[in-house]
């Protein structure tokens, strides 16, 4: 036997007997207490977020901001960490991103910002779906070129 092995106990408790007289402790009401929703039978509380008939709190809160139904939420690589990662003459795709764990996934969208020490050197070849007007820029001063992703 190993801890692999061990299994839970199994519970043999047995519910509380309700409704059977004043001297179990759980008599008359069965612990539903007077009248009321709760205490008829079919039915509890009429829903999750029920405050005793108080306003829920779903409605006390405050509404704040605006949530966009077509949000693109862009996987974000900086010029530096690519200059670090590959040499001249290199194509940078998704796969080769990934591959470097600059993003986590390929199918997403990525976007190419400028984030650099002042000075992007390497000739590459880039594929993304979006690229920063400074990273733009330093790509083709560097004579690299860009191709944009269908999005």
């Amino acid at each position: 036997m190993s801890l692999a092995n061990l299994k839970l106990p199994v519970k043999n408790k047995k519910g509380k007997r309700l409704g059977r007289g004043t001297g179990s402790g759980t008599g008359k009401t069965a612990g539903r207490g007077h009248k009321g929703a709760g205490q008829r039978a079919g039915k509890k509380t009429p829903y999750a977020g029920f405050r005793g008939g108080n306003l829920p709190l779903a409605r006390v809160l405050p509404k704040r901001g605006f949530t966009p139904l077509k949000r693109k939420e862009y996987q974000i690589v900086n010029l530096s960490d690519i200059e670090r990662k590959l040499k001249a003459g290199e194509k940078v795709n998704p796969e080769v991103l990934k591959k470097l764990n600059l993003i986590k996934d390929d199918k997403k969208l990525i976007k190419i910002l400028a984030k650099t020490d002042g000075k992007f050197t390497k000739k590459l070849f880039f594929k993304a779906n979006k690229f920063s007007a400074k990273a733009k820029e330093l790509i083709e001063a560097a004579g690299g070129k860009i191709e944009c992703l269908a999005r």
